[in-house]
Formats: structure tokens, sequence, C-alpha cells
């Protein structure tokens, strides 16, 4: 193999060039970006960087020296136009590079509001990339009203992070409750507290009608009449797998770019991984928006690439980090029928199906997180009385 290519300059492809590397991949090795700035972090960008608390240089995974360091062809600014499989060759602008390996990393885009319900204000700003935050940083004044529209950690990370800014904050939420596609009715309940203590309304059962103003943002319209003083308004209303390269290429999609277990795709020189990529997992499709899968899938598929033919088998995890608070879940909650509530220093909330373990959410509890990430690697489940003990050790847990 003597040229590999990676679209996508995001977690995922830093991560899946770096391993190619590292596993001794000796050949051409191009990473393919739109952006102008060598990849970095992204959670950081909604949260300290927002905040004024972390400087540029800080988000950026590793200096721009190292894809020099490593013969990396850094290719930044750079809008892939088209895939073609059958040649085997990317297109960008007037150039073109042939491939004898390529993997997806592309990452997703975030949902919009409607341009007919106003969305394409001025003013109305989204949570997604180094451009985003750096056009809605000059919003963030004390005493300016924002409204954001969605209650999921998006939505409520920017808010907290609004609310220490001292600004005005109204938060919208279309369903009953925040949280409600990804958390217990409990852990929504915290989040909520926590949010009334820094002074953020949040408004659930509430829908958004329209956005008002002439060309910038002025007020909000709600689904009940309900009119809102706004200065800008935040659209944290989830995001969509980036997969318009792959359609056109005609590879298979299925909430995402479809591939196997090894990440390989419908055709067999093309890989993906990130939140772009959709994979099998215990008997269904998953695709999983966080920086450990990025992270993590991004290496398999590197190590994949070069012949090592291993499933990717992964244990989810995410964080959220609210005012002082870190959320931390471990493993997926779908389908439970049983929450037991831990409330010891910290609270922490273990989700079940039947008798078997599914998730936790650990609310500035570390230890349980720790302790709930580990059963669920070696596929064990939690002895509920020890768990529901506030004096017992949770590592008790972790005994033979």
């Amino acid at each position: 193999m003597k040229t590999i290519a990676v679209i996508g300059a995001g977690q995922a492809g830093a991560a899946l060039v770096a391993k190619l590397r590292a596993l001794g991949f000796d050949g051409e090795l191009v990473l393919i970006g739109e952006e102008s700035v060598p990849p970095y972090q992204r959670p950081p960008l909604s949260k300290a960087y927002l905040l004024g608390e972390m400087a540029l240089e800080r988000l950026f995974l590793r200096p721009e020296s190292f894809y020099h360091d490593q013969n990396i062809s850094l290719r930044l600014h750079t809008r892939v136009e088209g895939i073609d499989p059958l040649a085997r060759r990317i297109h960008f602008g007037d150039a073109q590079l042939g491939y004898d390996a390529l993997a997806l990393t592309t990452g997703s885009t975030p949902r919009r509001l409607p341009a007919e319900i106003g969305g394409a204000r001025r003013g109305v700003h989204v949570v997604r990339d180094l451009a985003d935050v750096d056009a809605m940083t000059p919003e963030f004044q004390p005493g300016r009203r924002v409204v954001i529209v969605g209650g999921g950690y998006i939505g409520l990370e920017a808010a907290a992070v609004a609310a220490k800014k001292g600004l005005d904050v109204t938060v919208l939420e279309m369903a009953p409750r925040i949280l409600s596609r990804v958390a217990c009715a409990q852990t929504a309940n915290a989040i909520r507290a926590l949010h009334a203590a820094h002074g953020v309304r949040i408004l659930e059962g509430t829908g958004l009608e329209r956005i008002e103003g002439t060309e910038r943002v002025a007020a909000v319209r709600l689904a009940d009449g309900t009119q809102l003083t706004a200065d800008f308004v935040i659209a944290g209303i989830g995001i969509l797998p980036a997969t318009a390269l792959a359609e056109a290429a005609g590879l298979a999609i299925d909430n995402g770019i479809r591939t196997d277990a090894q990440g390989r795709t419908s055709d067999p020189h093309i890989w993906a991984a990130g939140d772009c990529a959709s994979f099998p997992w215990q008997g269904e499709r998953l695709r999983l928006e966080s920086v450990q899968n990025a992270i993590e899938q991004a290496e398999l598929v590197a190590a994949n690439m070069l012949g090592a033919a291993k499933p990717y088998v992964p244990v989810p995890w995410f964080w959220s980090d609210q005012y002082d608070l870190k959320l931390q879940i471990a493993g997926l909650n779908t389908g439970f029928d049983r929450l037991l509530v831990r409330e010891a220093e910290a609270r922490s909330h273990w989700y079940f199906k039947g008798e078997r373990f599914l998730a936790v959410d650990a609310l500035g509890d570390p230890r349980a997180f720790m302790v709930a990430k580990r059963l669920l690697e070696q596929g064990r489940n939690p002895d509920p009385e020890i768990l529901m003990d506030p004096a017992s050790d949770l590592k008790m847990l972790l005994r033979p």
C-alpha cells in the first residue's frame, strides 16, 4: 500500500493518521480538512475557549510540526468535491489525488433552525466548530439576553457558559423535559435544579414558532404566542452525520456511513470512523457522537487498514461539564426498565434492563463512573445491596 488518504481533519482524522504512523505505515499519508487550522479539540470550544479560559493554541491536538515530522501531508482549507471509487481518486478544485486506501472521518454537521421561521437571521448561532464559536463570542456580554433552543447537552452547556458570563439565559425544550432522549428524569431534575440555582430559566414542553426581527434577532415567539425579547439565539438541536461525499460516491448509508465491524464501508478500499460512521453493535447498528469513540474507532480502523482484522467493540462513555459539575456517563441506557439511585458523597444513577447492567450517570462522582465503566468492560452486573449502601466502597463491586 503506497498512499492512504484521510478526509476530515477532526479528532478522528488526527487520531487515525497518528496511529498509522505509530503502527509503522511508511507510505504517503495525506490528511485533508476544510478548516484553516490544524486538528483541534471540540469539547472545550463551548466551555473553556468560549469563557476565554483557553487560548487557541491549546485547542490543537498536536503542534503543526508533528505532521511535518511524521511526514503527514496536512492539507488545510481544502474542500473535497468528490470521490471516484472506481479510479480511486479524490477531486478538489483543479487537483486530484490517487489513493490505495481512503478513510472518511468527516464528522457531523449541526442541525439548523429553518430559514422560514427566521433561522437565517443575524444573531442565530450554532455550536460546532471554531468559526461558529468565534462568531458568537462577541455576543457574550453581561446583561444581554440569549434564548437557547434545545435542552440537550449542547444547549445546556452553552447555557452554563452564558450564565457564568452574566447573561440573561432562557432555554427552550420542545419535549416534556430536558435530556429526554439521553437521561432519566432523576438526572434531568438534578441538572435543571443546577441551572435554576444559576438563574437560568428552562421552559419545557415549549415549542419555537418564530424568530422575530428585521435582519437581526430581536425576539422569539413561542408556540403558545408568548414573545421573549432576545439579543441572540443559539440552536442546540442536535447534529447529523456528514455523509454527502459518501452518498455521492455510492457508499451505503444507514444513520451515517455504513461500515462493518472493522470499519470498512461498502467499498473495500474505503473506511470510516467517528461521528459519521455507523457500525454493528449488540445485534443493532450504532453511531456514537463522542470524543472517546472518535479516537478509539479511528485507531482501530488504522490498524485494520494495515490488516489487523479486529472488530470494534466499544464501551461508550461521555461527559458534560456544566458550572462546577462534571456529569460522566458510562454505557448506553437504551431500553432500561429499572433505575437504582445511589446517594453517598455524590449522586449516581444506575440503569438496568432486568438484571443486566446497562449504564450509569455519575454526577460529580468520578469513582462511580470508573467502577461502572470497569463493570461494563468486564460484562459484570453490580450487587444491588453494595450499590445502594451509601457507606459501602464501590470498589467492592469489582472484586472477583
